[in-house]
């Protein structure tokens, strides 16, 4: 289970930046600030330092530089700390962010550490799990896009899709992240063996197979008991 996540239901929630306000501790936030350390926000809320843990989703990385002795206004306001990309607002206790600006950034802190990535015009690629992967390559002998399965994942397993999407002109970029893996990696899988099943059994354009399709076939459907030739 993701160390950082707050659970948000059996399906794959979006956390739509140009509407979440992400919500920290005032006193945590300071401890960041104040550290001289680089630490993280997480979107739900978290401050975190380094080491990162690999499952943190983070919407802020980076240390604060200290205020030189010398400058003559040391009261460096909170609201420019952590860059013209982020919105801060003071509530008492809490500190208020919006981070729809630093869109790009967070892609450079998350990238890595996301199940897939949707946030170019090109699509879904690849997975970052192995297993995912080498099912996502397979499937794709039978037209079966990446973007299928996370349809799937999307409608069918836990997780978060932290992204940017808006209506008028419409736009939309996102991470996805799953919190069960292997519950993931069982439903991809099964999702694509149905399909290469029934595409043998009824669709003439795979009366005969391509080397790298019988190779597909064997990887989803070897050990069932059915008729492959």
């Amino acid at each position: 289970m993701l160390q950082f996540i707050k659970k948000l239901g059996a399906i794959v929630k979006k956390f739509n930046l140009f509407k979440e306000i992400i919500v920290v501790n005032r006193s945590d936030f300071m401890l960041g600030l104040n550290s001289n350390k680089r630490f993280a926000i997480s979107y739900a809320g978290d401050v975190v330092f380094e080491p990162f843990a690999p499952d943190l989703i983070s919407i802020y990385e980076g240390s604060i530089a200290p205020v030189s002795p010398l400058a003559t206004n040391l009261a460096r306001p909170i609201s420019d700390i952590l860059g013209k990309n982020y919105r801060i607002v003071e509530d008492e206790d809490r500190i208020l962010i919006k981070a729809t600006a630093a869109w790009q950034s967070i892609i450079g802190f998350n990238q890595r550490r996301a199940m897939y990535d949707d946030t170019t015009g090109d699509g879904i690629a690849e997975f970052s799990d192995k297993t995912l992967e080498t099912i996502g390559w397979h499937a794709t002998e039978f037209n079966i896009r990446y973007r299928d399965i996370v349809d799937q994942f999307e409608e069918k397993c836990e997780g978060i899709l932290i992204c940017i999407e808006q209506e008028e002109p419409y736009q939309f970029s996102g991470l996805g992240f799953l919190f069960e893996l292997e519950a993931a990696q069982k439903l991809a899988f099964d999702y694509c063996a149905d399909i290469v099943k029934d595409t043998i059994a009824n669709d003439k354009d795979f009366a005969t197979l391509s080397d790298d399709e019988e190779e597909a076939r064997d990887y989803f459907l070897a050990g069932l008991n059915i008729s492959l030739k």
